[in-house]
């Protein structure tokens, strides 16, 4: 079973979707791809534990502070997917990579060439938003390429975490 609560965060209302005990999905309501991947209809239930803990972490982040909370995430897609999400985990906080350096780190990792496009609907289709920080990744022209979220939030994201974007081009 699968379960879900909201949370109103300073970027619009998040949903937050768990299995019981780990993350599954932290999606802005309405934003592309909301809610891919659970494999069916959520219960609401805001008292678990991972949703407290998810909620006091998003405060925190929304303050400006860089939460040392870690939470148990299981987002739920394909072996690639999983991959391309470990290494967004690994982008520090206040930091970017480009899709193609992600296809190279993967490309070391599994052995077999890696498309930076292939990345990208990955990123795209990342379901943990902001927690697995998609929203780090940049086109490889510094363009702030699509962000499932949208271009505007992905933006508010990038300044929160003190990232300058005056030499960033605001892509497609």
């Amino acid at each position: 079973m699968f379960y879900r609560t909201e949370f109103s965060s300073p970027l619009g209302k998040i949903i937050l979707a768990s299995d019981g005990e780990a993350l599954s999905g932290l999606w802005f309501e309405g934003q592309k791809y909301f809610e891919a991947g659970i494999p069916e209809p959520m219960k609401e239930n805001p008292e678990l534990s991972i949703f407290k803990d998810t909620k006091d972490w998003l405060n925190r982040y929304f303050a400006g502070e860089k939460p040392d909370i870690h939470l148990p995430l299981r987002p739920l897609g394909s072996h690639f997917r999983q991959q391309v999400w470990k290494l967004l985990c690994e982008i520090p906080y206040g930091e970017m990579t480009t899709y193609g350096e992600l296809g190279r780190k993967l490309e070391a990792l599994e052995g077999k060439k890696t498309s930076a496009r292939a990345v990208g609907g990955a990123v795209g289709h990342n379901p943990i938003s902001i927690l697995i920080p998609c929203h780090r990744v940049i086109g490889a022209n510094g363009s702030l390429t699509g962000y499932a979220g949208g271009l505007e939030r992905k933006i508010q994201l990038l300044k929160l975490e003190g990232i300058s974007l005056e030499k960033l081009v605001q892509g497609k």
